[in-house]
């Protein structure tokens, strides 16, 4: 059941519960993030990057809209940080339901006029726009950089004078694996100042790595979808190694991927549970 991110997100804020946004990298991770969202009846977000979007060629969308359109539970074809109008065009020529327009980098009233071009743009065409307010965090090798935190009364004015329909917030999370040596800590007291200026469904990037009990109470403070991408790609390819090292001689991509995407499938589950998305399709009928 094909959606609208304002539609599917909506019904998640009322209830309580977020949605995560899956990072959809080849066939296989698609395969894995569709058959554990029909087995645990979770609504679901397939997130494309316009790097991955490149990699894998619009003929892939073919595909992804078959399995959205088909699929037994509420999902949406999500646009992952757009960075500008010919990505966002690109991605509604492909189908897409949602998009970010990405414009962080920029001082605050650049982004809003980008922003809002974007609304304009894409949402009389039933198409939903995230966009981000402040910058989450790089990762490198050693530490976490670059994390400047969403200003709430900025925040209020971004949305005013915007219209966007969701709003990625920076409380203390970074794309990526974090460095064993670093110890993430979400600002929800950042989060709860943010809430209280503004309704619309918030949103969670770096959404791996992250402990499970700060991730419970971002949700309970109205996060209501989130980014997870690196969790699900290491474990697929961590699995992946492993067949080969014991398998040197194997070729056959039937027989290499199949434990690698039931490892995929372990991380959406737990995820899916996490955020109290599991069983949840229902309130969409």
């Amino acid at each position: 059941m094909l959606m609208n991110m304002q539609a599917l997100l909506t019904i998640a804020q009322k209830h309580h519960f977020a949605i995560p946004a899956f990072n959809i990298g080849s066939l296989e991770i698609l395969n894995a993030v569709k058959e554990e969202s029909e087995a645990l009846q979770a609504p679901v977000i397939y997130e494309i990057h316009p790097d991955e979007l490149a990699y894998l060629k619009e003929p892939f969308m073919k595909t992804v809209l078959e399995v959205a359109h088909t699929t037994s539970v509420p999902c949406v074809i999500h646009l992952d940080h757009g960075a500008n109008r010919q990505q966002i065009l690109q991605a509604l020529r492909c189908g897409f339901t949602s998009v970010m327009i990405d414009a962080s980098a920029y001082p605050l009233d650049e982004n809003i006029r980008r922003t809002k071009d974007i609304c304009e743009l894409v949402k009389p065409q039933h198409v939903s726009v995230e966009a981000e307010l402040g910058t989450i965090g790089a990762i490198s090798k050693e530490h976490v950089s670059d994390i400047q935190y969403s200003d709430p009364v900025a925040v209020k004015t971004f949305v005013d004078k915007t219209g966007v329909d969701t709003l990625a917030v920076a409380i203390g999370t970074a794309h990526g694996i974090y460095p064993t040596n670093y110890k993430p800590t979400l600002r929800l007291d950042v989060l709860k100042a943010i809430r209280e200026q503004v309704n619309i469904p918030l949103v969670l990037h770096g959404g791996s790595s992250n402990p499970d009990e700060e991730i419970a109470q971002a949700v309970a403070l109205g996060i209501c979808k989130i980014n997870i991408s690196s969790d699900v790609k290491t474990a697929f390819f961590t699995e992946t190694k492993r067949y080969l090292a014991l398998h040197p001689d194997a070729y056959e991509p039937n027989a290499i991927f199949p434990s690698a995407i039931q490892a995929a499938r372990s991380v959406i589950a737990n995820k899916m549970h996490l955020l109290n998305t599991v069983g949840k399709a229902y309130l969409y009928k």
